[in-house]
Formats: structure tokens, sequence, C-alpha cells
């Protein structure tokens, strides 16, 4: 079997919630070891987010496959002399801990990099380690808010946040792509660079569009729900059964092919209030009446077939139950199971597909699982384990 690309590589990670674990899952994922420090007792809060999966956080099922659970108060001396033990076998260091509280603990990067000159540290911060808000939290939809994606997602009368934690995601990504390239430069320099990444900075790399519109056109794009705000016709119109159907126009040849073979109104092609995109998006409110009236009279099914034929990229808005059931999902083989404490259940595979390997999906473990083989493999003796269990070290 040909040995996973991250296979050799040891991961420490201090880590809750949903940026850190991101990052460190997709690391195990390609098979590094990946070794979850968690609280004695309840462990990663993520753990009691909800209890939808067979008692198990549908975040913690999530964000935490293929890694090992040990527990350790690192308030207390002892705990934190075994996570330095932990640290020297380690490739990366992955934390993030409320602001301030790494530096306390002697677990910030230039702390880590004095005492272990090959250890990669990853911090990921609300608003980074410097700066204004360095000490100030953070939290996925109050950096939504601090963005301005907020002020962009929703209808004219409403804003909303965006359905998943996008900030967290997107950190967990560069903290992720970061640390990648930090194992690449340490094999080919021999030099280990820290890894810092901000939730607030990872989402204003996402908000770089709106950004320039904004800077450069004198107002932000229109917060108009599921049209897009600087390109039209791009949004959802409802058929006359009901059917939600999204479709987008993206040049000139697919607005002729939306006028003369779909709509049935070729004569729409030489308008000049909709002669090109700018045009288009000015008469908005028109261009949608139009489209409008016509969805009502057919339904779901056949615009969706008109659609296609006509090259014009479309989709039926699905709730979360019709995309579980995708059939991209099932026809490519994308769900594979994964156990969880006390059940098995289903996961998406990594969207990444490396050629002739498949991905590591190992178990998601229970608070403080794997505790007394790694403090063992450390070389800890079982009189020195049972008093760190007994002083509620571990």
């Amino acid at each position: 079997m040909t040995a996973l690309p991250l296979s050799g590589v040891t991961v420490v990670s201090v880590e809750q919630a949903v940026a850190a674990p991101y990052a460190t899952r997709q690391l195990a994922d390609l098979g590094a070891r990946v070794i979850k420090v968690e609280r004695p007792g309840d462990g990663d809060f993520a753990r009691r987010y909800d209890t939808t999966v067979h008692g198990q956080s549908s975040y913690f099922v999530w964000l935490n496959r293929s890694k090992e659970s040990v527990t350790l108060d690192l308030k207390s001396p002892a705990g934190r002399e075994v996570l330095e033990e932990l640290l020297g076998g380690a490739d990366v260091f992955v934390q993030n801990l409320a602001p301030g509280a790494a530096a306390r603990l002697g677990l910030d990067a230039g702390s880590l990099t004095e005492r272990y000159a090959s250890l990669i540290p990853c911090t990921i911060s609300g608003y980074g380690t410097s700066g204004p808000w360095a000490d100030r939290k953070a939290y996925d939809l109050l950096v939504q808010c601090q963005t301005g994606l907020v002020s962009l997602t929703g209808t004219p009368e409403e804003t909303a946040r965006v359905g998943v934690s996008v900030a967290d995601i997107a950190a967990g990504m560069y903290a992720y792509s970061g640390i990648l390239t930090a194992l690449y430069t340490r094999a080919t320099t021999g030099v280990a660079r820290a890894v810092e990444v901000s939730l607030f900075e990872a989402l204003a790399e996402w908000m770089g569009q709106p950004a320039y519109y904004t800077r450069h056109g004198g107002t932000q794009p229109p917060r108009i729900g599921t049209q897009h705000a600087t390109i039209a016709p791009y949004g959802a119109y409802t058929a006359g059964d009901g059917k939600q159907v999204l479709f987008s126009v993206q040049n000139e040849r697919e607005w002729a092919a939306l006028c003369e073979r779909v709509l049935a109104r070729p004569e729409l092609v030489d308008d000049l209030r909709f002669a090109t995109g700018p045009d288009r998006v000015a008469h908005r409110g028109e261009l949608n009446v139009i489209i409008a009236e016509w969805f009502l009279r057919s339904d779901g099914d056949e615009v969706m077939k008109l659609l296609d034929a006509a090259g014009i990229a479309n989709a039926g808005v699905n709730d979360v139950r019709e995309f579980i059931d995708h059939p991209v999902l099932a026809g490519r083989g994308r769900w594979h199971e994964v156990a969880i404490p006390g059940a098995v259940v289903p996961a998406l595979r990594p969207p990444a597909d490396l050629a002739g390997i498949g991905p590591r999906m190992d178990p998601v473990p229970a608070v403080g699982e794997h505790t007394e083989r790694i403090l063992t493999e450390l070389g800890l003796s079982a009189a020195r384990i049972e008093g760190l269990r007994a002083d509620g070290v571990i």
C-alpha cells in the first residue's frame, strides 16, 4: 500500500472549536499523526456544541477523525512538563488558545522556536498576535460582521450570516496550507518557520472582490438575496410548480441563447437596456420581471432542461437533505464510513484526490482515549501515569 504523504509527521495540537481542528484534521487525512491535547474531563468544548450524531457533536465528528486524544491540565506544572516531552518529538505544534494564553504558558511561537529549533509552531488567532485587537476575542460570526461579509449577505431588508463557519474554515485552510509550506521549507532549507493565521485576515482575503469594487466604484455591492450583486441575470427564480432554479449568464453568447432558446424572446438580444453585462445589472428590475413571468409559466424540470440545452449553467436550490443525497456524491463514491464513540457514521472524503493514494479516515476519539498509550510511548512509568491521574493532570 502506498504510504500517505505526511506519514512520519507528528503534530501536537492544543486546539478547540473549529479553525485549528479543521487544519489538523486535514493533516491527519494525509497521514500525519495528530495528538490532540484536551482538558481533563470535558475536553474540547466543541464536543458539547450539540448531541445530534449518536450523542456526539456534529462539529466534533466533522473535525476530529483520525486523531489521538490525550488529556492534560496545562495549568499545572506536571501537565506542562508532559506537553514539553510531547513537543520534543513533534514536527508541528498548532494552537488556537484565547488571546494571551499561549504566551502565559510559554507556548507562543517565539518561545517555542527558542526551545525547539526544528519545530513548526502554528498560531491561529482572532485578529492577529500583534496590533490593536490582539487581545480581543473572536468567534466566527463576529468576524463575519467585522469583515463586512454580513453586510453583503441577505436581502435588501435584512442582513444574514453565512450559514456555515466560514471565517473558521478560511483560517483552518490557510493554517493547513501554511503548515504544508513550512514543512516543505524545512525539508528543502533545514529552517523551521512559524506560521500565523488570524480568522479576520483569512476572511479579509475572501473579501477582496467587494473591497476592490467598493474602493474604486464608490459604493459597495448591493445585498440582493440569491441574485448576484454585479452580474445579471444570475440568481434564483421560482417556477410555476414552486421549484427554485438558479442560473447564470456570464457572457453575450449565453445572453443570446437565453433570449432565443429559453425565453423565446429573440428581440431582447438587441434591446439596449440589456446589451451588455453592466446594462443588464443597471436594468435588473425590468429584466427580473421578464424572467420571473416566464418561469411562472413553466415547471422546474422543464426550465432546467431548456437551460441545459441552451448551454446555460443552472442548478436547483437544494436543501441539506437533497445535498446529502446528491447523485454526484453517490456516483463518485465520496461517502465513507467513520467510527465515532458508540457508532459508525458516513463522512465525506477530503475534496483533493491524490492519484493512487486514499485518505486516512480513522475513528473520532473519545476524550483522553489515547492518554495512557501516548504517555507510555514517552517513557512515563505506570506509577507516574497513575500519579498524574490521581492529581487530575490527565
